[in-house]
């Protein structure tokens, strides 16, 4: 595993396969596409320089230049070849004192991924506007939360740098957007909820044109195309202009006036808020680095975009509505955000969603919009739950754990002749760029070798999945990825690496391939796959699916005499392979509804147990919002969290040893033990019966027992550390054996221990689950792989 980490540190790439199979057939055999899990904004080593001027690019295929290309310092007029296309180019003036003992650090060979300070770009950036924040608030919640809300936002107020613009815009039954250029004589423009707002009647009916004449052809976007500076300036002002203004709009919010009858919803009009702020920004600021931060209480009931009427006597829905398509507002309103989220992409803008409440609020349906754009999302119960109020303080914090957010960035693929592209997972969004590259089989943004990632963070990742065509002598294959993008600094960055991959053809290919494996990063490819054919394809049974997956991976790569379970082996490289597979079919990403789960078929592991085990999971039913979220996240985050995800850690600590990794089995728990269990939504203290009787009788408090205090406070030490770093910040539970809030720790364990066994685990613990144990998991995987 550590080699994968090195390439990683130096690429900011992980893949399943490290070295490739040659053919179409055996790549078919592999089962896990060909693919790679790209981070473009990982920060690179520390000796890597920054190169104050533009890439060499060939003139004929447009990739970068970079190590693996061939330089020629023999001829007068030094030459370079392309890796992909083997064009010949010929270097610049500036370049010809280079020699092979004077490189330019392009061409050192452990910079294969270096990044480029556009210069021409810069100076266009230096000239354009800053970062742009446009707060839209939902004023249809309690005095209590609006409360919790103005305060949050009271804070991080001053936190937003001096230079950056901000707008703000409320709603409720109606969307009201605050002029915050006259502090003397607060202003507000009113529109109505019901009714969606195009960009001419916002043009007119906010006085865009009351002191010049408006332009007779052309579009109206910005300063430069039509619009004046002032007039900007009323709705968009820098954080040190407008924080007065600002902090007195906050401060007298007043919760939505009109009425609401007790047999109905509030009148909330979601849609029609976000489609203003969208069209705000593409009149005043297009193309620059614009956030629409979308603070949201309860579900939209009105105008476009709504997700459930007003009347309480429908329900919003659930699972089984969408599976059974009884969902009268769910595809009109993801229609409604699809276009939406275009119009975002157009324009280069971001659509980050805070959603707090009980109930749900539609990010099933924002979805589209939020994952195109690249945006942030958090999901709590309360806008005074620690998750919401620090994750949004995390956006806006500098320094040591900042989210390093950058904007507009243009991603880029060149791939060797015998590799096509299917398509991106990830928060990214389809530039149309067709070509010889691009694959007949799309998944995900497909059909293209471009994509526009508006909005993207130090740990956004994006999994690219390959094709490959044909290859029938073995040799190195490269692939290269570029990202254009503006820094968080203003200044516009673009960052070139450069792959090379073995490829491996005809018999005995077998070890190649597993000495190339890199088991982490099959899984996390293997949850985003599962993840997006859930969404997007109709009957799809998803355990069914990982199951036979697995089973024909085992039955390719392991070790064994045919119909002889007992002989079956997988080496060292995959051995945690079907691990991670137990845990991910068990994980919220495929098991959200515990009672469908109940009426569905065990996968292709039921079909060997005469018993006809069911997959009843432990974990509470999930909203199709949760199950959203939870895809969201794991679509944009790199492959050391999505493994947490997958697969919780599970650290022990105990008088006996300092911490130390548990297994993730029920037996783990112990009464003298605390437990940290990290699942990346969810952090888990866990303190055995023992250690919650002398907690509660404070022997902590003592100075006898300094060291029982210390062990108390190490597991929320360590815990705190997570949450430090960590975007959305996770929620942190603390709870005793026996106690209720034991089961966000239970949910997760292997169930070697169940009400139905014959043994009891060691702590005494056991599981009121039918799931099958990790143990007979594996058994009935045995079986299945040697027949």
């Amino acid at each position: 595993m550590a080699e994968f980490l090195d390439l990683e540190s130096q690429d900011s790439v992980r893949m399943p396969w490290n070295v490739l199979p040659g053919t179409k057939a055996d790549a078919a055999n592999c089962v896990i596409p060909i693919s790679a899990v790209y981070t473009p904004l990982k920060p690179l080593p520390a000796a890597t320089p920054l190169l104050p001027y533009s890439p060499l690019r060939c003139r004929n295929c447009r990739s970068v230049i970079s190590p693996f290309s061939i330089v020629d310092f023999s001829s007068i007029n030094k030459i370079w070849i392309c890796s992909f296309c083997l064009q010949r180019n010929h270097f610049p003036p500036h370049y010809q004192s280079i020699s092979e003992q004077n490189l330019p650090a392009e061409l050192f060979p452990q910079y294969t991924t270096i990044e480029y300070e556009t210069t021409a770009v810069h100076e266009k950036a230096q000239a354009g506007s800053s970062n742009v924040f446009l707060f839209v608030v939902d004023t249809c919640v309690i005095e209590e939360e609006l409360g919790f809300l103005k305060s949050a936002l009271l804070q991080v107020l001053g936190m937003v740098p001096e230079n950056c613009l901000i707008g703000l815009i409320t709603f409720g039954t109606y969307v009201h957007v605050h002029e915050l250029g006259f502090g003397q004589l607060p202003k507000v423009h009113v529109f109505k909820g019901t009714k969606e707002v195009t960009k001419d009647q916002l043009l007119e009916q906010m006085g865009f044109f009351t002191k010049r004449p408006r332009p007779t052809t052309g579009v109206i976007a910005g300063v430069r195309d039509g619009l004046s500076q002032e007039s900007v300036a009323r709705f968009l002002l820098p954080a040190s202009d407008c924080e007065f203004v600002l902090n007195s709009i906050l401060e007298e919010l007043q919760k939505d006036p009109w009425p609401v009858p007790s047999d109905q919803r509030a009148a909330r009009c979601t849609g029609t808020a976000l489609s203003l702020a969208a069209h705000l920004l593409g009149v005043c600021v297009p193309g620059s680095g614009a956030r629409i931060m979308a603070f949201l209480g309860g579900p939209s009931t009105e105008g476009p975009g709504a997700i459930v009427s007003k009347n309480l006597s429908e329900p919003i829905r659930s699972h089984k509505d969408l599976d059974k398509d009884s969902v009268p507002h769910y595809h009109k309103a993801v229609k409604f955000y699809e276009a939406l989220s275009k119009q975002l992409v157009h324009q280069g803008h971001v659509l980050d969603v805070f959603a707090c409440a009980l109930d749900q609020v539609g990010v099933a349906e924002l979805k589209v919009a939020i994952e195109k754009t690249g945006g942030l999302v958090v999901l709590a119960e309360s806008f005074g739950h620690s998750v919401f109020k620090d994750s949004l303080r995390r956006v806006f914090k500098s320094g040591d754990n900042d989210l390093g957010l950058s904007s507009n960035g243009i991603f880029e693929i060149n791939c060797s002749k015998d590799i096509k592209i299917q398509g991106i997972i990830g928060p990214c969004a389809s530039l149309d760029k067709k070509g010889p590259l691009c694959s007949e089989t799309v998944i995900g943004q497909g059909n293209t070798t471009a994509w526009k990632l508006c909005g993207l963070d130090k740990t956004t990742s994006l999994c690219i999945i390959f094709d490959v065509i044909k290859k029938e002598n073995p040799d190195i294959v490269a692939q290269s990825a570029n990202n254009h993008y503006q820094h968080g600094s203003g200044q516009m960055r673009l960052r070139a690496t450069t792959l090379s991959r073995r490829w491996v053809a005809g018999p005995g290919i077998k070890e190649d391939l597993i000495s190339g494996f890199d088991q982490e990063a099959a899984a996390v490819v293997m949850a985003r796959q599962v993840s997006f054919k859930m969404e997007t394809e109709a009957e799809f049974d998803p355990i069914r699916w990982l199951d036979k997956s697995l089973i024909h991976i085992c039955s390719q790569f392991g070790e064994y005499q045919k119909d002889s379970p007992s002989s079956f082996s997988l080496s060292p490289r995959l051995s945690i392979f079907p691990q991670f597979m137990f845990h991910l079919r068990r994980s919220q990403f495929v098991q959200f509804d515990k009672y469908e789960n109940c009426c569905r078929h065990a996968g292709d592991f039921q079909f060997m147990n005469g018993a006809g085990l069911l997959l009843c999971h432990q974990s509470l039913q999930n909203s199709p919002d949760e199950t959203a979220y939870f895809r969201m996240i794991l679509n944009r985050e790199n492959i050391a969290n999505s493994v947490v995800m997958i697969q919780p850690s599970l650290i022990s600590y105990s008088f006996q040893s300092g911490p130390e990794p548990a297994l993730l089995d029920v037996a783990s728990i112990a009464a003298d033990r605390i437990l940290l269990l990290d699942s990346y939504f969810t952090i888990v203290v866990f303190h055995g019966s023992t250690i919650a009787q002398w907690r509660k009788a404070g022997y902590h408090e003592l100075p006898e027992h300094q060291a029982f205090a210390h062990l108390l406070q190490a597991p929320r030490d360590d815990a705190d550390a997570i949450i430090r770093e960590r975007f959305p910040v996770p929620r942190l539970v603390i709870c005793d054996q026996h106690g209720s809030q034991a089961r966000f720790l239970l949910a997760k364990l292997n169930p070697s221990a169940t009400y139905n066994s014959d043994g009891v685990a060691p702590g005494g613990d056991i599981i009121f689950t039918d799931d099958v144990s990790f143990e007979v998991f594996l058994d009935h995987l045995q079986r299945l792989a040697v027949q």
